[in-house]
């Protein structure tokens, strides 16, 4: 038998996930980070208020990392077998214990405080590692039927 039987049986196991996006950014590549995002996260199998909720959550998390996060930051985007997954990361000195405890609607009024808020409830899964050297925050959108969403 050859590698070019046609009849020989094949598995495809995918050896590490697809890397969309890996770029460092501050407060001038903010912009053409979403507009990057929203396309691959796209052409990844999110549409309609599933993108812009994915997309919504990682613009929150990349503001983040240039406001209280040293000015800068690092995205990684990257897709699974049903998941598309994005991880924001800077070098500020982490969030509290106490604020990030904190699952509560932020109030109405309040100017500040809807960022990690908004990240958890438009995503399907959040994750945040946080420290005196940075926070790492890494959101999560499942997609099924090979690109098609769910929800």
């Amino acid at each position: 038998m050859t590698n070019a039987d046609p009849h020989a049986p094949r598995t495809v196991v995918p050896i590490e996930p697809a890397l969309l996006i890996a770029e460092a950014f501050d407060q001038a590549q903010v912009t053409e980070i979403r507009h990057s995002v929203t396309s691959c996260a796209h052409a990844s199998g999110l549409v309609g208020q599933r993108l812009d909720d994915f997309v919504l959550a990682i613009n929150e998390l990349i503001t983040n990392a240039v406001r209280h996060g040293g000015g800068r930051g690092w995205l990684r985007l990257w897709q699974e077998p049903e998941a598309l997954v994005c991880e924001v990361a800077d070098h500020g000195h982490g969030i509290s214990p106490q604020r990030l405890g904190d699952r509560r609607r932020p109030a109405p009024d309040t100017a500040g405080g809807w960022g990690l808020w908004l990240a958890r409830e438009l995503t399907d899964a959040m994750e945040v590692a946080t420290g005196t050297e940075g926070t790492t925050v890494r959101v999560t959108a499942t997609l099924v039927d090979l690109g098609h969403t769910a929800r």
